[in-house]
């Protein structure tokens, strides 16, 4: 795959803590994973909850009750 054009500026807000993630700023290779595996990335969740790696469906809702 093509390296992303857009890899300095979704740095800029990408706030996922696995630093062996080969992902990092490349949002749509991001997305696709996390969706795969039914879950969502980094960056839909505040940074207390993303540092725990549950990025499911489950507590991405617990999030916001």
């Amino acid at each position: 795959m093509s390296e992303c054009p857009n890899i300095e500026q979704n740095m800029s807000f990408c706030n996922c803590t696995y630093e062996p993630c080969s992902r990092k700023g490349k949002c749509c290779e991001c997305i696709k994973y996390h969706l795969s595996k039914r879950q969502l990335p980094a960056c839909a969740f505040p940074a207390d909850v993303e540092r725990t790696y549950d990025r499911s469906f489950e507590r991405f809702v617990k999030c916001f009750k």
